[in-house]
């Protein structure tokens, strides 16, 4: 479980910081920031900080270190596909 802080205090930008969880501490959260492009699409980027607050918060945060880049960037992928579709039909 995680709990998260929402900051959209910036027009393109979007800060989730973790406030309680029983696996992340420290600094642990998402920054998504917004890239308007000239074409009329826009590019997202996301970096996600995990700081495991114990044992299991390790050893999860170091499995993502090694698979987790590829895994969920191809699920963030379908997940903005999925939007596109939605809005274009």
């Amino acid at each position: 479980m995680e709990r998260l802080r929402y900051d959209w205090s910036e027009p393109n930008r979007i800060r989730m910081t973790t406030t309680d969880s029983n696996t992340w501490g420290g600094a642990s959260g998402h920054t998504y920031t917004f890239d308007r492009r000239e074409d009329g699409t826009t590019g997202i980027d996301v970096v996600v900080v995990r700081e495991g607050k114990n044992l299991k918060g390790r050893v999860i945060g170091a499995l993502l270190g090694l698979v987790g880049k590829r895994l969920l960037s191809g699920q963030f992928a379908k997940t903005v596909k999925a939007i596109e579709a939605r809005s274009a039909a």
